[in-house]
């Protein structure tokens, strides 16, 4: 019940003036009409079943908000082409590196082989237009993968200002244990990926990561939130170098599951255009009827 202090002007007050005045407000003692005492209840209660309203839907408005990224997404913002970077000096002799202590170190950088192929990439790029309106292009800052942005932005004609090199979500796929081994041992990874992508390589002590399918697919969904959140109907071309992130990445927009990531390899300097709709025909792979809707968990 609400209590108010009422005064006589000119009155001084006192405490015992002021405690024999106070008196308990009631429909029948209101200094209010009952009528619009009644109607401002009913404000009040109109106005606590508005806030309760907007409390209720807030959620899914925040669900709908940009950069809330989730596998696969209901659309994409931007137009976004993978491109794999043209093979590296480690690669043309065979060993596998992917410690990111090395990831900018010269061996790593693009092969004569690797240099020609990221040309064909990037003349592949222009052909399909992918720069006409302008674009952006979001490499690893692995030395192979910025020095085939470099090169796609000369072809097309983009300025180095639109490079934006991407430190840690787009790093070569962490294969612990088999570090410094043949390239033909990658074959074991992904005869371990199909059985569940929480199965990691073995671990090694000289700080390379050994990373899971699904360690991969959580980097690039991150940095799908942060380029779906950045840029609005811009263009942007991801340069990684290695496979794997392109793969994940796809396999998680198409609703793939994710222990068959590996059937949608990309060769080196290979570029392909995103559509979430669908994947390449010539990539397509036999395990296509195994969807996954909820990324990693996929049964």
């Amino acid at each position: 019940m609400l209590t108010v202090t009422t005064r006589v002007a000119g009155v001084p007050a006192s405490p015992s003036s002021d405690a024999a005045a106070v008196k308990p407000i009631s429909a029948t003692n209101s200094p209010f009409p009952l009528e619009l005492t009644n109607r401002r209840r009913l404000l009040h209660a109109a106005v606590s079943l508005s806030a309760a309203a907007i409390t209720l839907t807030l959620p899914a408005q925040i669900a709908e908000a940009r950069g809330l990224f989730q596998m696969p997404p209901f659309r994409l913002i931007n137009r976004y082409y993978l491109v794999r970077a043209g093979e590296s000096e480690y690669e043309d002799m065979g060993i596998i590196n992917t410690n990111p202590v090395a990831k900018t170190s010269v061996d790593n950088g693009l092969s004569e082989k690797g240099k020609k192929q990221t040309v064909k990439a990037a003349l592949k790029l222009k052909a399909m237009g992918a720069c006409d309106d302008g674009c952006w292009i979001w490499p690893s800052i692995t030395q192979r993968a910025y020095q085939a942005a470099e090169v796609i932005a000369a072809v097309n004609g983009i300025s180095r200002s639109y490079i934006v090199p991407e430190y840690s979500f787009l790093d070569a796929r962490g294969l612990g244990g088999y570090e410094g081994r043949s390239l033909e041992v990658v074959s074991e990874v992904y005869a371990s990926d199909t059985v569940s992508p929480r199965n990691k390589p073995p671990p090694i002590d000289d700080g390379t990561p050994s990373e899971s399918v699904e360690d991969v697919f959580v980097r690039v969904t991150q940095l799908m939130s942060i380029l779906e959140t950045q840029y609005s109907g811009e263009t942007v071309i991801i340069v990684s170098p290695d496979s794997d992130n392109l793969t994940v990445l796809q396999a998680g927009l198409v609703g793939l599951d994710l222990r068959r990531h590996h059937e949608l390899s990309f060769e080196p300097g290979e570029v392909r255009f995103v559509d979430i709709n669908s994947i390449p025909a010539y990539k397509q792979p036999a395990s296509a009827v195994y969807k996954c809707l909820n990324p990693p968990s996929c049964t």
